[in-house]
């Protein structure tokens, strides 16, 4: 979490915490490979409504976004008893479909629900990211 700071005795900056939201599965949306090109770039144009909220959303900002590789190009590291294995393919089944993520930094859960109002009918999860530092 950012903390408000009092600057040249009149500026603050507003309280943020930076959410990890995964595009965790296709939810009512069918596989992305299966839509048509037109359904394809109705998708998108979501996305680019996203962040176009995101930008206009006072105190929310996109520090990071990207789409992910499908799940079968995965490399999965598991450690037991000491030992490390490292396996092609996902952890689990649902990785196959996660698709891509966005990190804000937002004022409050709230507010990134609603952004998230505006992707595709996406599963998502939402995480707080804790400030370790």
């Amino acid at each position: 979490m950012l903390v408000s700071a009092t600057v040249a005795g009149n500026e603050s900056r507003s309280l943020t915490m930076k959410y990890f939201v995964l595009l965790a599965g296709y939810g009512e949306m069918p596989d992305w490979d299966t839509l048509t090109p037109d359904e394809q770039e109705a998708g998108m144009a979501q996305h680019v409504a996203f962040d176009e909220a995101c930008a206009a959303r006072p105190g929310v900002e996109i520090v990071s976004a990207e789409a992910l590789g499908d799940g079968s190009t995965a490399t999965t590291l598991r450690t037991r008893d000491g030992s490390m294995t490292v396996t092609d393919g996902p952890f689990a089944e649902a990785a196959e479909q996660i698709g891509g993520y966005y990190l804000l930094d937002a004022p409050d859960l709230d507010t990134v629900i609603d952004l998230c109002r505006i992707l595709p009918a996406y599963d998502i999860d939402i995480r707080p990211v804790p400030d370790l530092g």
